[in-house]
C-alpha cells in the first residue's frame, strides 16, 4: 500500500519530487516543489503530499492553505496557479485526494479545491468556469507568424511596423511598473514586488521577462515560465498606450519566436481565461481553441461553492473604485489584498 508523506521546505526529496513531476504527462510548472517556498514567502502554509511505494515517489499533490477574513479559508492545489491537482496513476491520485480531504477536514477549512486541467474519475464536484489555450510553435519566426490566424497576423504585422524594440532579462523595474499599471486599470490589486522577486529567485533557470519599449519607454512586459519545452507567459500586461501601439501583440509574438529559437520550446501555453471573457476571445482571435479546465471541489465547512470571480456583482463597486486609484496607492495597498486572492 502507498505511504503518504509531506514534503518539507528544503526537503532532501525535493529533487525526487521534481523529477517525478517532469516525467508525468499531465504535470505543469505549477506542480514543481519550489512553489511551496514561493507560497511560504507570501505567508501561506504548504502541505505538499507525496505517495511512495517501496520508497519511490509514485504520486504528488501540492496543497497550500489560503485564509483571510475577506475571502474565506481554503486548501488549494495550487493557489495563485492555474493548474494543480494530484499526479500519478488513477488509484494513486484517488489515494492522495482522500488524504487531502482528511487534511482539509482536520484544518476545518471552508473547502478543498483541486485545479485539475483534465476530467477526473472521482466523486468530487467539478465546476467549469475557465478555459486554457495551447498552441504548437513552429521552428522559425516566419512559420510562427504564418501559423497565426489571418486577422491577428495582420495586427502583428502592424506592430512590427511600429518603432518597438524588446529586451529579455530578469529585471523587475520596468516589468513591475508596467504590470501594476495594467492590473490597476483592470481593477485588480497587484502583487508585491517581493512576490515576483521570490519567483525569480526560486525558479531562476525557468523564468525570464520580456519588455517592449517605445521610444525608451516600457509599454508592455511579461514574466514567463519554461517547463518541459513549453513557454507560459504568466504575468503580463501593458500601459494605456499599448492598445494603440499593439505592443501586447508584438510582445507575445516575439516571446513565441524567442521560446522556439532560444529555449527549445515547441508549445505555447496562453494560460487561463474565464469563459466568454474579453481575454478568452482575444486568445481565440489568434486561432487557438479553448480547452475547458475541470476544477474540482469538496465542501468541508462551507454550505456552497465560493464565488470569488471579479464578475460577482458584489465586487463591481470595488473594481470601479480601484481603477481610479493613483498608481502609487494601488502598488502600496494592492499587495495587502492580493496575497489572499489565491
Amino acid at each position: 500500500m502507498y505511504q503518504v508523506l509531506s514534503l518539507a521546505l528544503a526537503d532532501q526529496r525535493s529533487a525526487d519530487w521534481d523529477q517525478f513531476v517532469k516525467n508525468s504527462p499531465d504535470a505543469s510548472f505549477f506542480h514543481l516543489a519550489g512553489w511551496q517556498q514561493v507560497l511560504a514567502d507570501l505567508g501561506h502554509q504548504g502541505h505538499y503530499l507525496y505517495a511512495t511505494l517501496h520508497q519511490q515517489i509514485v504520486g504528488v499533490l501540492p496543497l497550500a492553505r489560503v485564509k483571510s477574513r475577506l475571502f474565506g479559508d481554503a486548501l488549494v492545489s495550487t493557489p495563485f496557479c492555474v493548474y494543480g491537482g494530484a499526479l500519478g496513476s488513477d488509484d494513486v491520485k484517488r489515494h492522495l485526494e482522500q488524504h487531502a480531504i482528511t487534511l482539509a477536514t482536520e484544518l476545518a477549512v471552508d473547502y478543498l479545491e483541486l485545479r485539475y486541467r483534465l476530467p477526473q474519475h472521482n466523486q468530487l464536484t467539478t465546476r467549469i468556469q475557465h478555459a486554457t489555450f495551447h498552441w504548437p510553435l513552429a521552428e522559425d519566426d516566419a512559420a510562427i507568424l504564418a501559423s497565426i490566424k489571418k486577422k491577428q497576423r495582420a495586427v502583428i504585422r502592424q506592430s512590427l511596423a511600429q518603432p518597438l524594440r524588446y529586451t529579455l532579462d530578469t529585471s523587475l523595474t520596468d516589468f513591475y511598473h508596467t504590470y501594476s499599471e495594467s492590473v490597476r486599470n483592470l481593477g485588480t490589486p497587484v502583487f508585491s514586488k517581493a512576490f515576483f522577486q521570490s519567483i525569480l529567485k526560486v525558479f531562476a533557470a525557468n523564468t525570464d521577462i520580456l519588455t517592449v519599449h517605445n521610444n525608451n519607454k516600457a509599454v508592455s512586459s511579461v514574466l514567463s515560465f519554461y517547463f518541459n519545452n513549453q513557454v507560459l507567459p504568466y504575468y503580463g500586461g501593458g500601459i494605456s498606450e499599448a492598445r494603440e501601439l499593439k505592443s501586447n501583440d508584438y510582445m507575445y509574438y516575439q516571446l513565441m519566436c524567442h521560446a522556439s529559437s532560444n529555449k527549445a520550446c515547441n508549445s505555447f501555453d496562453f494560460g487561463r481565461s474565464k469563459l466568454d471573457s474579453g481575454a478568452y476571445h482575444y486568445k481565440k482571435h489568434w486561432g487557438m481553441q479553448p480547452e475547458e479546465l475541470h476544477y474540482q471541489y469538496q465542501l468541508i465547512t462551507a454550505k456552497a461553492l465560493p464565488n470569488l470571480s471579479p464578475n460577482n456583482p458584489k465586487y463591481q463597486l470595488f473594481i470601479k473604485l480601484w481603477q481610479k486609484l493613483p498608481l502609487g496607492v494601488s502598488q502600496w495597498l494592492g499587495p495587502k489584498i492580493s496575497r489572499y486572492l489565491g
